[in-house]
């Protein structure tokens, strides 16, 4: 069974009360608290409604229940901890030991019943599993977003395998002062095997944790396992967004990037390929929480097929599991799709796929379940043009093939309507592509190659836009999703990225579209994140200016290169048409002196105040290996 709690609300955002109570910190503490509770019998006192959500990650089933109250007198009868609601005024009578009150900044609460303890009753709180002092931000407001500014990463190190996780302290650039990282390092079996404090400079300076530094630093052993992100300090955004590079030693031509987690565990996860011939495709499930994943709790399904088989084990608190797809669905073959059935036990999961002696890495995405098709969205077409579209690079075709494959992404989906627009990085439409009404368990994918042959693409590169057709259906609701790879013609080597739509540089706005960084919609700006790779990587950018209705002629984009400590060394202007594109490369945009000054852990931010841009960025490494991903802004 799913668990039952709320992790994240698309009108209020993530849920702090969940992150409070499964945070590793709050974990260590529980033994304390359940000590006391054991004296019991226990009155639990729940004024919050948060006993059910903290009993679904920690089990109370061994404690005596005296009785479970409340304070709200139309929860009076409904179930709590499985039990009656009884009305808080009873409590004296309850007989109990101990007292616990739910709640977190429960002093006051506690003050309101002391005269109805029951004599001689202890009373405690979740305030016994608060986080240390030093890691609150906000300390007048303990569940307050800013507090649990948290995430997790996929992070290894061994077998010719190496992590890297770039970020910058955004957070300074909304006014946060002294920003510091907790980090706790988790081994397979969920087991702390180094925990550390990182230092953050002032201002937006760059954040990079080595795989290969910290393994040396806490000399351990070979580790896969996941990398826990705390930001405390942090004004403005509650995420903790990075970038995260997997790379193999020299002769191992593995490389790939992705991006953060998305912090918040969901029902139901798809955009999962199943492999091509030659390939294996493994699903690494990373357990967010300090409880175990009970057996037959993780499934998998042919996308638009009921018929789920599940993994037959526990996965332990925080533990890492790899599930290659083909112990559950072993007939399935790309361009298939896989839909993930989480039960709100991990956040957005990784994939691996290997293909020779060659390794990728990139995610599955959220698949919504509050959603229904919207009919207006395709009502909207005089107002919002385009409306929803999904860009993504056409790579220069001299070097890179470049596929697309529609995704389903919502529970409500059992048919995708929708079409595909190519372009010119001139911003000139290529030709369109009409994908028809397209049933949930679909396996149509677009070999763009197929659907420029006869087609004039003068700039050589370009991109294309995934939109819905109103022709071929009404079902859109707005959570468009595409699966986008790229293969290097010589090498083979491959890398994918997938994303979902969004409303682009128009005034008008709908369900909070154009999405806005920071602040109300309409966002009609750009401020993206580039890492940058160390030597001998080079870093390659492709910025796409997509528009639902044509807005300013052409952008203007600045490239500004910041070192280290977030000082700017340079800074370049580019000029990209609506409707069109930006392939560059780091050194080609920079001189050799520049790239010198700015030295490792540079990073450039894309800056434009005229238009909202869509960026991928990624590696370019050896023997044609390569990287690609989408870039985050702040």
């Amino acid at each position: 069974m799913p668990l039952k709690i709320e992790t994240f609300s698309n009108k209020s955002g993530g849920n702090s009360f969940y992150k409070a109570v499964t945070h590793p910190l709050a974990a260590r503490a529980l033994p304390a608290l359940f000590a006391v509770l054991g004296r019991g019998p226990v009155a639990v006192y729940d004024p919050l409604g948060f006993a059910d959500g903290f009993a679904e990650f920690h089990d109370l089933g061994g404690l005596t229940l005296a009785g479970c109250y409340v304070q709200d007198v139309t929860e009076i009868g409904k179930p709590v901890l499985g039990r009656p609601a009884q009305p808080v005024t009873d409590l004296k009578s309850s007989g109990a030991k101990v007292v616990f009150v739910a709640a977190f900044d429960a002093g006051k609460l506690i003050d309101h019943i002391r005269h109805l303890l029951p004599e001689g009753a202890e009373v405690l709180s979740l305030d016994a599993i608060r986080l240390p002092e030093r890691c609150i931000t906000n300390k007048r407001d303990y569940l307050s977003p800013l507090n649990f500014a948290t995430n997790f990463a996929f992070f290894r190190d061994g077998g010719g395998q190496h992590t890297r996780l770039v970020t910058a302290n955004y957070w300074a650039g909304y006014g946060a002062k002294e920003v510091r990282l907790w980090c706790l390092l988790l081994d397979g079996k969920g087991q702390p095997i180094a925990e550390w404090e990182e230092t953050v400079a002032e201002g937006v300076a760059a954040i990079t944790l080595d795989s290969r530094h910290i393994r040396r630093r806490f000399h351990l052993q070979d580790f896969t396992g996941q990398l826990f992100l705390h930001a405390v300090g942090a004004t403005g955004h509650d995420v903790v967004k990075y970038a995260l590079d997997t790379f193999g030693d020299d002769g191992n031509p593995s490389l790939s990037c992705t991006h953060d987690a998305n912090s918040w565990p969901a029902d139901f996860y798809a955009g999962l390929p199943a492999p091509d011939e030659g390939e294996r495709v493994v699903l690494w499930v990373q357990n967010s929480h300090p409880c175990p994943i009970p057996a037959g709790e993780i499934g998998m399904n042919r996308m638009g097929s009921p018929e789920i088989r599940v993994l037959q084990e526990p996965i332990g608190p925080f533990a890492t599991r790899e599930i290659d797809v083909t112990e559950l669905l072993p007939d399935l073959r790309w361009p298939e799709q896989i839909e993930i059935v989480a039960g709100k036990h991990f956040v957005r999961p990784r994939y691996e796929i290997t293909s020779g002696r060659r390794t990728r890495i990139a995610h599955a995405n959220v698949e919504r379940t509050d959603l229904k098709p919207d009919p207006r969205i395709g009502e909207l077409g005089n107002l919002l043009g385009k409306g929803y579209l999904l860009p993504a690079p056409i790579l220069p075709r001299d070097i890179w093939r470049s596929i697309a494959l529609p995704t389903p992404m919502a529970t409500c989906q059992q048919s995708l309507p929708i079409g595909a627009i190519l372009y010119d990085a001139s911003g000139r439409e290529v030709t369109t592509h009409r994908f028809g009404r397209l049933a949930r368990d679909h396996s149509t994918k677009l070999d763009l190659d197929e659907a420029i042959n006869g087609h004039a693409l003068p700039s050589g590169f370009g991109h294309l836009e995934i939109v819905y057709d109103p022709s071929a259906g009404d079902d859109a609701d707005g959570w468009l999703h595409g699966l986008f790879r790229y293969e290097d013609r010589a090498s083979g080597h491959a890398a994918e990225t997938s994303f979902g739509a969004h409303v682009f540089n128009t005034v008008m706005t709908y369900r909070n579209e154009p999405q806005s960084y920071a602040g109300r919609a309409p966002g009609l700006s750009t401020r993206l994140f580039l890492r940058l790779g160390p030597e001998p990587y080079d870093t390659l950018c492709h910025l796409i200016y997509p528009a639902s209705l044509p807005w300013h002629g052409t952008s203007t984009t600045d490239l500004r290169l910041h070192d280290q400590g977030g000082g700017v060394v340079a800074q370049r202007r580019i000029s990209i048409p609506c409707s069109g594109s930006h392939f560059w490369r780091y050194s080609e945009i920079f001189d050799p002196a520049e790239r010198k000054q700015a030295g490792d852990g540079a990073y450039i931010v894309v800056d434009d105040r005229t238009c909202r841009l869509f960026g991928y960025h990624g590696l370019i490494g050896r023997d044609g290996a390569f990287s690609l991903d989408h870039m985050f802004g702040f």
